[in-house]
């Protein structure tokens, strides 16, 4: 039989169970992790190192990369090392960080792909007066306010969660500390806190969600008036490899913190979170890097084929 858990630990029963398919699914995982944190390091390399990536566009990029690669770096190791080792216990330091890391990465995130949304309508919409309302300046201050405005959500959170009582077991369903499944152990009324959650949830990501959706339709009402089928053609490309970002990652949000309690399932949410702590942030360097031609660019000069 298994041992209760005696202090204040608590115990993450993880993804995968130790039978035949999960270890091929547990390998699977850890190779697309491995694959996104060298996939989304290559891209800072690239847009540090190429000065012509060297405008906000691409700043802004560097950032979404910085993002995934903390995001994958918080969660895979401890998950990778808790199935390998069967030591599945996390301290409540150490389940407040992963809280706190990864509500500071996902609000800024959020506002981070609205940032870019608006930088993409002033490059389609105003491209002469691009270098004006898109200066560094503004680009550096939408930077910090996308971390600060994540990292109050991340640290109002944390420190919510973990400050009601925890009685019983200490299991908590989940290959990582998630707020939503960690405020179910809890042996005290948490309504108050949750629907607080969620109605903060909901303007973290609705409100830079509609200003992405106003920033796209001023975008493709620019994009049907144009006359040029070659300009028309760059901004369909460049635009669409952020919405399909877009998509991916307020897809996998949504469904996380913005259904009412009574649709949650713990194994449902264990799959969606994987998704996006795990398998988005792979996407994201290919989605920019394929749809590209100044990354593509930058990447063979690295690797020496810019004269081939």
């Amino acid at each position: 039989m298994e041992k209760r858990n005696t202090t204040s630990d608590f115990i993450l029963l993880g993804l995968f169970k130790h039978t035949g398919p999960h270890l091929f699914l547990f390998m699977v995982v850890l190779t697309m992790a491995i694959a996104s944190l060298m996939g989304n390091a290559l891209m800072l390399l690239l847009i540090y190192w190429d000065p012509q990536l060297h405008i906000p566009m691409y700043f802004l990029l560097s950032q979404l990369s910085l993002m995934d690669v903390m995001l994958v770096a918080t969660i895979v190791p401890k998950m990778a090392a808790d199935y390998l080792t069967g030591k599945k216990s996390i301290s409540p330091a150490g389940c407040g960080l992963q809280i706190f890391v990864s509500l500071t990465l996902g609000g800024g995130e959020s506002f981070l792909l609205a940032a870019m949304s608006y930088d993409r309508y002033v490059a389609v919409c105003h491209p002469l007066r691009y270098p004006v309302l898109m200066s560094q300046q503004l680009c550096l201050r939408m930077t910090l306010g996308s971390w600060f405005l994540g990292a109050a959500d991340g640290l109002m959170q944390a420190a919510a969660t973990l400050s009601f009582p925890f009685c019983g077991t200490h299991e908590i369903d989940h290959f990582f500390c998630e707020a939503p499944m960690l405020v179910r152990l809890a042996c005290a009324d948490t309504s108050v806190f949750e629907n607080v959650m969620y109605v903060c949830c909901v303007l973290m990501l609705l409100v830079p969600f509609s200003l992405i959706l106003t920033s796209y339709s001023f975008i493709i009402t620019a994009v049907l008036q144009m006359r040029s089928r070659e300009a028309c053609k760059k901004a369909f490309v460049t635009c669409s490899s952020h919405l399909a970002v877009v998509g991916l990652f307020y897809g996998a949000a949504i469904f996380t913190y913005m259904r009412p309690k009574s649709y949650r399932s713990a194994k449902l949410a264990k799959v969606v979170s994987a998704f996006y702590t795990i398998f988005t942030p792979v996407l994201n360097p290919l989605i920019y890097s394929l749809r590209n031609s100044e990354v593509k660019g930058a990447l063979k000069k690295v690797a020496g084929l810019g004269n081939v």
